[in-house]
């Protein structure tokens, strides 16, 4: 028989009995030392430890390691036997997770006939890899990983770390943990498990998650091990309608955690029984975090109001009664906007109200290229970009008057759409928006790629990212001389809307780090000419990293999801109730202030 995995520990043992005669030791001697090294078993996954309960004969045992927790960590125990039990041993401090676990059999598994294609499934290799894999997690709600434990601490032979890099961008869209039970437990289980598959709303192409875990299982296989587990969310259906593709079935083990702040979602019940959108439920949840009640007015709407020892605030997403309405009204009129950051120094575009067909014709003769959007409106409707002749800007025109009586014909300028989130006239994030694009397969027609697209964005976004295909849509289109029933040549990427905004299909990435001083003053100098304390400026530049910009607009409620790592909710319930922050954190901001 060939040495593979399976066979392997048989002759290591043959050859243990062996050498054990030779010095003259019983067979029983070792073997209790054996059991000895497969109990009471877990591994360090950087974000917290994977405690394999099966190999745990003492339930006191179990909870005692489960309570030597790292406040910053997640400990997981896998494979609890008797969670009843376990649970009832520590009401007050565990709880059984309401996950399922789902197990793939390798010895039937079958590898993907074909590969995915724009992005490449590969092993973690550098130190801008695991930035990375910490961004995708702190994006989908995960604990980050010290970074020296990739390098210091993981055990390259237990713990496998993938990633997947887009092939023309390098961009790392997905990751994914796995671990060898056999070496993580000394023999005592012989299968392994999927851990921390994450994958980046920002991710064009589709199958990364797939990708992932098809290469995991492939990994696995090869080393002979004969199934792979996994534990998700019993409501995440789209996960494991994943996995239940895959040939995952569900089999009967449990999960246990520590109740922490981390897990609180899962052991507190559902959060809110009226379904808030993303924007308003990131800053509800930071507040129900701190202890602060929370009381939803209207969810649709995303109205809601928070109370905190003596104060009472209404919001509407990042809209609070700290916003007057008379900075709502300077927000709301774009040509209102302009005028008023301009007194203040800010650079704006050139812009003229509509009015007849010669004055549009000269503005455009002007600048050869301008933009035409609602006097009054949010969302990016009703605006086109980058008209060049008269007649399509008298179409536009009439689209726009459909948002807003007041119509604004503005300068063209090209560059990047950056937004920057200020609050308290802080700069607390800074995104550049790229408007939707598609990619080529050399199959589907541009419409039926779009389509896809706009599912995966509302899938990504809560249902709040959706690309319709409209006239602006047409025109994008008609400018790159294509149209909806054309096949787009595989590879080859294709804007469909000019305008960057995230409801339109737009996608966010952020650049907080590397933002320059001017950019970052001339968003605080217009958040202060209009007086408004929390708003989105918008601001078209050359490059983040340089100075150049041109004032585009400012919004009264700016979308503080999707801006992660930077913490826009958390700084906005700062704002809020400035007594809920913890004192030591009240203490370091105050001296970074002075």
């Amino acid at each position: 028989m060939a040495d593979n995995e399976q066979t392997r520990p048989k002759r290591a043992f043959d050859h243990r009995l062996k050498r054990m005669r030779e010095h003259g030791l019983k067979p029983e001697y070792r073997l209790e030392q054996e059991t000895e090294a497969q109990k009471d078993r877990y591994i360090n996954c950087g974000w917290g430890r994977l405690v394999f309960a099966n190999t745990y004969q003492a339930t006191d045992k179990l909870v005692e390691v489960l309570r030597n927790e790292r406040p910053d960590r997640r400990d997981i125990a896998f494979y609890v036997r008797d969670p009843h039990v376990l649970v009832g041993s520590a009401p007050q401090e565990l709880f059984l997770d309401p996950s399922h676990t789902f197990r793939l059999n390798l010895s039937t598994y079958r590898p993907a006939r074909s590969r995915r294609k724009g992005f490449t499934v590969r092993r973690l290799s550098s130190r801008s890899d695991a930035e990375a894999i910490n961004e995708l997690y702190i994006s989908r709600g995960m604990v980050p990983v010290p970074p020296e434990f990739f390098w210091s601490d993981l055990d390259p032979r237990t713990t496998t770390i993938l990633v997947a890099e887009e092939d023309d961008t390098g961009t790392i869209v997905g990751t994914a943990m796995g671990i060898d039970h056999n070496r993580a437990t000394n023999g005592a289980d012989q299968g392994s498990s999927l851990w921390c598959l994450a994958v980046s709303p920002q991710a064009r192409f589709p199958g990364v998650g797939e990708a992932l875990v098809r290469r995991l299982a492939e990994v696995f296989k090869g080393k002979g091990v004969p199934h792979m587990d996994l534990s998700v969310l019993h409501d995440n259906e789209l996960a494991i309608g994943l996995y239940e593709k895959l040939g995952f079935e569900r089999v009967p083990y449990f999960t246990v955690k520590r109740k922490n702040t981390i897990n609180e979602a899962l052991f507190a019940g559902p959060a809110l029984e009226d379904k808030l959108n993303p924007y308003a439920t990131i800053i509800v949840n930071e507040a129900r975090r701190r202890g602060i009640q929370t009381e939803i007015i209207d969810a649709e709407g995303g109205f809601f109001r928070l109370s905190y020892g003596g104060r009472s605030v209404a919001c509407r997403e990042s809209l609070s009664e700290f916003t007057s309405a008379v900075a709502m009204s300077i927000c709301d009129d774009k040509a209102t906007t302009r005028r008023i950051v301009e007194r203040a120094g800010v650079d704006v575009p050139d812009q003229v109200l509509a009015g007849s067909a010669d004055e549009i014709s000269a503005f455009l003769e002007k600048h050869g290229s301008v933009v035409v959007k609602p006097a009054r409106g949010e969302q990016g409707k009703g605006i086109a970009i980058g008209l060049t002749t008269a007649e399509d800007v008298m179409e536009a025109i009439d689209v726009a008057r459909t948002f807003s009586n007041d119509v604004l014909v503005e300068e063209c300028v090209t560059g990047q759409d950056l937004r920057l989130v200020v609050i308290d006239y802080k700069v607390v994030a800074a995104a550049l928006r790229k408007p939707a694009e598609i990619t080529g397969n050399g199959k589907a027609s541009i419409q039926e790629l779009i389509e896809f697209q706009s599912r995966r964005r509302a899938a990504a976004t809560g249902g709040e990212s959706k690309i319709v295909i409209d006239d602006e849509v047409q025109r994008c289109l008609s400018a790159n001389g294509f149209t909806l029933e054309d096949i787009l040549p595989e590879g080859q990427k294709l804007p469909v809307r000019r305008t960057a905004n995230l409801h339109t299909g737009g996608t966010i990435h952020d650049v907080t780090g590397e933002t320059h001083h001017t950019l970052i003053d001339a968003a605080i100098k217009a958040a202060r000419a209009i007086e408004i304390p929390v708003t989105g400026i918008d601001l078209m530049v050359k490059d983040p990293r340089q100075p150049e910009y041109r004032f585009i607009e400012a919004n009264e409620r700016p979308g503080l999801a999707n801006h992660e790592p930077q913490p826009t909710a958390e700084r906005f319930v700062d704002f809020l109730f400035p007594l809920s922050v913890p004192q030591p954190v009240r203490t370091t901001l105050n001296r970074a202030g002075t």
